[in-house]
């Protein structure tokens, strides 16, 4: 299993990367485990990404075209539990596997967000194993950040920081080691991402309301967002449950609109996520000894809803905060869905050519999924 191959523990492990002879697979080489099998033109591959607001299931063809397509819900056990997540991954890839006819899966490759621990990367084995009744249990099954990843490079040596629903970020090097971190919230440290930073909008304007906090546009644009007229009614709402806590999603663009007008408040939330972000990459490849020097560069790849949207005043701090923090950072943006890189990752294992990886790529460009500039709901 290409996930538990690298330890699945936060900080510095050993993985099987390739080097820069063999690309990066997302998580595993194909040199994990058994040989796929011979090939024929009526084979696919199934590239899964589950994420906190969405879950993308491709079956692809080994000459790159997409033949099939599901999406869901999140599927992001940490958050939803496997009594959640495990049933709607179920659905998303039946809708897709029922309509294969006679093709033959030759490898499954997952990536879930919340695949952060040792023990979650088992439970998450345990769980999908089932697939093999209908088409092969997952190949490689891992962290979502290791398709954000092979989305945006294809360098050995490598960071990618993912801010959407939430945050998380990773480094590789190219003899294999790995830096990440556990990613579950306060009790880990972290701080940022999409749901965050909307509810930092609706506490600052909280604050603001009653008299306990500067003065802030976001007074009015929260309630706003939500169709209602005061802070105090959006609290209630949330309180007794008319709103539930996903509302948090929508208010995260209110607060990059209100920093953007140039609320120092919203703008102060913003450029703290930019720090988070710019540490959250220095740290990982710190622990790996890469982006000392500007003279190696060292691609950031950096995804996830909310920096995809590349709003300015973000887009700036990071940029800023990679020069100085990392002199060999090179950041590079992903605007393209993670089950980009799931897929690209899938076809090199079984030994897909060039002509069939940038088939897929403007594969998935081309359809309505191909966006997450639109942000996060």
């Amino acid at each position: 299993m290409g996930g538990l191959s690298r330890g699945g523990e936060a900080g510095t492990t050993r993985a099987s990367c390739p080097t820069a002879a063999a690309p990066p697979t997302g998580g595993a080489p194909s040199s994990a485990g058994p040989p796929p099998p011979a090939a024929s033109p009526a084979d696919v591959v199934l590239a899964v990404d589950g994420g906190g607001s969405k879950t993308d299931v491709v079956a692809i063809g080994l000459d790159g075209a997409i033949v099939g397509h599901a999406r869901g819900p999140g599927s992001n056990p940490q958050t939803r539990g496997w009594d959640v997540a495990g049933p709607i991954l179920d659905d998303v890839r039946a809708r897709v596997v029922r309509d294969l006819g006679d093709r033959h899966v030759l490898t499954t490759h997952v990536y879930l967000a919340g695949l952060d621990l040792h023990d979650e990367l088992v439970a998450a084995e345990a769980a999908l194993a089932h697939w093999g009744e209908d088409g092969g249990a997952p190949d490689v099954l891992d962290n979502d950040l290791f398709a954000l990843l092979r989305a945006g490079t294809l360098s050995p040596d490598a960071a990618a920081v993912v801010c959407g629903t939430g945050i998380n970020a990773l480094a590789v090097r190219a003899d294999g080691e790995t830096a990440r971190f556990p990613a579950i919230g306060d009790v880990s440290g972290d701080w940022g991402g999409g749901a965050y930073l909307g509810n930092r909008a609706l506490w600052h304007a909280a604050r603001a309301d009653d008299g306990r906090g500067p003065a802030t546009a976001l007074v009015d644009a929260v309630p706003a967002a939500l169709g209602l007229d005061t802070v105090r009614e959006v609290t209630e709402a949330i309180h007794f449950g008319r709103l539930d806590h996903r509302v948090f999603n929508r208010l995260c663009p209110v607060l990059f609109e209100v920093a953007g007008a140039g609320d120092r408040v919203a703008r102060s939330v913003v450029e703290r996520q930019a720090e988070e972000i710019v540490l959250l990459a220095s740290v990982a490849l710190g622990r790996l000894g890469l982006g000392t020097s500007a003279t190696s560069p060292v691609p950031v790849v950096l995804g996830g809803g909310v920096l995809a949207a590349r709003d300015a005043l973000l887009v700036d701090g990071v940029v800023s905060g990679l020069a100085a923090r990392v002199p060999g950072a090179v950041p590079t943006w992903v605007t393209d869905p993670p089950v980009l890189g799931a897929g690209l990752a899938a076809l090199e294992s079984v030994g897909a050519g060039e002509v069939a990886l940038r088939r897929y790529r403007e594969a998935v460009r081309s359809r309505s999924f191909a966006s997450t500039t639109a942000v996060i709901r």
